[in-house]
Formats: structure tokens, C-alpha cells, sequence
């Protein structure tokens, strides 16, 4: 019988399905799931209440409510880097196809079929100077959030000889210490707006992202620059990029996001989400995700969750029972539980705590078996989320 249940959502890469061994049940109608994989489908959290833990193989996470699964002590984790290749790669090319004119001269060239060859030749050395275009060698690129995509877009600007300015209002510095020396940090948004040539956002969409290309933020911009958004659709105003490309603030607009406003506009450059869509980007996600859930299912371990504090113990052999406490991050939660469990004559062999300033987290190893009345007792005071019991017995 299996340990665990797992529902995918999504399809997802079978090369990370392949990590779940024999003591997990995986399947796409799950009812009753203690984890779940998923790409970018919404996940509603009312349907499953056996729910321990949400791998996203990705790096956003919009689609789940991360706020409600906190209130719930459920875990959230993504993918941070493991799709950062395939969406840095694509924005170069849609930069590319966008300076060299490619897409039309495309066109250009399928409209050709049919003709002699001399005849062929001919329309092309006459009409080939329409498509000329320009390099990105000597531009100025600017990329806005610093994380693991970010980072990568800058240092290959770096390599494509481009001047590189990079603002992260929030820097994470194992993320900020992969960037290239020749990349200029700026102290501020508007300082590198005015500068670049070409903008490109890397954030997450969240409450304080959504809209954040405002009509202020491309009013600041430099006038004739093309913004680049292989982010997220929301982060953009799209009515306020129209009236900047209407008034020449903005050259073009280069976006991941079809939308009814987005697609037909000439100054606009539309692929269909294709940021994460190669096979290498969907495999490396999978790996990760099922690795991150398989590690927190079994041993209560933490690495890349959006919700809870990163946490890892390994238990001893010595160890019967792994306890995990979730709690609100106030005073005298680790107290309150060696207490109860000293109360109840249960041995502590480690306890490790760690916190978020929203979550407290404990990993709590015993020696002993610890009984579900001794869980709804620790359960039962106020600011404990939830608890768990992991038995290596």
C-alpha cells in the first residue's frame, strides 16, 4: 500500500513522475492527495484536505493561493532556475527577430514562392533594404528584477556586447553574486529607465507587481525603447503601453501574453507563452518539483517554498518519530511544544526551528512514538497552524 498520494495536474514531464517509488500513488484524479504537481492550472484548495504540500514546476506561482495555503499549513513550492535557460534564450531571439526585422522579412520571402529564379533574385536585391535592421552590440539593455532569469539576461547581454544596467529593488545575493562584474547595478528604477535601449522585466506577479509597467513607469522610460515582458501578463498595463507606442514613447513591445488588445498591433511582437516551452525546461522542472515534494513528504525537509522558511535535518538512525510544527511566527511556540512533550514523557533528540517572520517552522526528532492526542494537544493552542508525524519506524 502506498505511503502517499499524489495528483498531477497538468502534464507533466514524465522523467519527474519517474522519482516517485513504490511507496507513492500517482495519478491525474487523485481525490484525496497529500501532494500535488503542477504546471499552470488553478488549484482549489477546498477540494483536498488530506493536502500536505503543492510543487509548482515553474517559477511563478500566481495560480495557486499562496495565502490561503499558509492559513491551511500547506507547503508551496516551485522551481526557481530550472526554466531559466529556455526563457533566456527566447527573449534574445524575439529581441533578434524584432531588431532584424525577420518576421517580415519571412513574409516576404513566402510570398516569393513560385517565381523564376532570376525573377526571384531580382526581387530580393530590390526590396531586401526594406528589411534592414539594426545590432544589439553597442545598445543598451536594462533588466529590471535580478533573480535567477534576470541575472542570466544580463550576463548574456554581456556576451552579445551590449552595455547592461540591472535594478532589483529586493536582491537576493546568491543570485547577485552570478552577475557579471560588467553589469552596472542602478541605484533606482528611473535611473536605468532613462538609460536603456531596451527593457526587460523579470519579476514575479504578486500584489506589489501587478501593473507595475504603468503609464509612469514607461513615461520614464527612454524615449524609442522596446520593452521585453517574458514575466508575467499582469504586470504589464496593456492600455498604457498602447497610448506610449500611440505616442512614440515606446518603438515596440516584445511579450510572451497574447491578449485581444496585444495581437494585431504592428509595433507589437506576440509569442504564445513559449517562455518555458521546451522539453529540457519541462523535465528540469518536473525533477525539481517531485525531488522537492518527495524530501518534505518523507523527511519534513524544505527548499524553495514561497510560504514556509527553507529548513533541512536529517534524522539519525536513533530517530522513531519526526514532528513538525507549523506555527504563526510569535513567542514562546517552542516552549509550549518541548512542554506538552516533556509533560507527556516523550524525549526530544534535536529540535530545529526556523522562521520566515510570517511562519515558524519545527522539525522536531523524538525517540519515542508521539500520539495523535499529544498533536491535538500541541494543535489546540493558539497561533499552531498544524503539526505532523514522519515515523523512520
Amino acid at each position: 500500500m502506498a505511503s502517499f498520494r499524489i495528483r498531477t495536474i497538468n502534464a507533466i514531464a514524465p522523467e519527474g513522475l519517474a522519482l516517485f517509488n513504490g511507496s507513492y500513488s500517482v495519478a491525474a484524479g487523485e481525490e484525496r492527495p497529500h501532494g500535488i504537481v503542477v504546471r499552470s492550472s488553478a488549484v482549489d484548495l477546498e477540494r483536498f484536505p488530506d493536502l500536505l504540500a503543492i510543487a509548482r514546476a515553474g517559477a511563478g506561482v500566481n495560480n495557486i493561493p499562496v495565502d490561503e495555503a499558509t492559513d491551511r499549513g500547506i507547503c508551496v513550492f516551485n522551481t526557481p532556475g530550472a526554466n531559466a535557460n529556455a526563457v533566456v534564450e527566447l527573449v534574445f531571439t524575439m529581441l533578434g527577430i524584432w531588431l532584424r526585422n525577420v518576421y517580415q522579412g519571412i513574409t516576404f520571402c513566402q510570398g516569393l514562392s513560385g517565381l523564376p529564379g532570376e525573377q526571384l533574385d531580382q526581387e530580393v536585391e530590390e526590396r531586401k533594404k526594406r528589411f534592414r535592421g539594426v545590432e544589439m552590440a553597442g545598445k543598451t539593455l536594462g533588466v529590471i528584477g535580478l533573480g535567477q532569469i534576470g541575472v542570466r539576461v544580463a550576463n548574456t547581454g554581456i556576451h552579445h556586447r551590449m552595455r547592461v544596467l540591472g535594478f532589483d529593488p529586493f536582491p537576493v545575493m546568491a543570485n547577485i553574486h552570478q552577475l557579471s562584474p560588467q553589469v552596472e547595478l542602478t541605484r533606482s528604477r528611473r535611473e536605468l529607465l532613462a538609460q536603456a535601449d531596451y527593457v526587460s522585466v523579470h519579476v514575479p506577479l504578486n500584489r506589489g507587481t501587478t501593473g507595475l509597467v504603468s503609464a509612469e513607469f514607461l513615461e520614464a522610460m527612454k524615449e524609442g525603447a522596446v520593452l521585453i515582458n517574458y514575466s508575467r501578463g499582469p504586470i504589464v498595463d496593456e492600455d498604457a503601453v498602447l497610448v506610449a507606442l500611440a505616442g512614440g514613447r515606446l518603438q515596440g513591445h516584445i511579450t510572451d501574453f497574447p491578449s485581444p488588445k496585444m495581437i494585431g498591433h504592428d509595433r507589437i511582437l506576440v509569442s504564445p507563452h513559449l517562455g518555458a516551452s521546451t522539453s529540457e525546461s519541462e523535465e528540469n522542472c518536473a525533477v525539481m518539483a517531485v525531488r522537492e515534494l518527495k524530501n518534505y513528504l518523507e523527511y519534513g525537509n524544505i527548499t524553495h517554498s514561497v510560504n514556509f522558511p527553507n529548513v533541512e535535518n536529517i534524522p539519525t538512525v536513533r530517530v522513531h518519530t519526526r514532528l513538525i510544527m507549523i506555527n504563526r511566527d510569535q513567542p514562546g511556540m517552542i516552549g509550549l511544544t518541548t512542554n506538552i512533550l516533556g509533560r507527556n514523557g516523550i524525549n526530544i533528540m534535536s529540535y530545529t526551528n526556523e522562521s520566515n517572520g510570517t511562519v515558524g517552522y519545527n522539525i522536531i526528532d523524538c525517540e519515542g512514538p508521539v500520539p495523535e492526542e499529544v498533536c491535538r494537544e500541541i494543535e489546540d493552542h493558539e497561533g499552531v497552524i498544524r503539526t505532523r508525524t514522519i515515523s523512520f519506524r
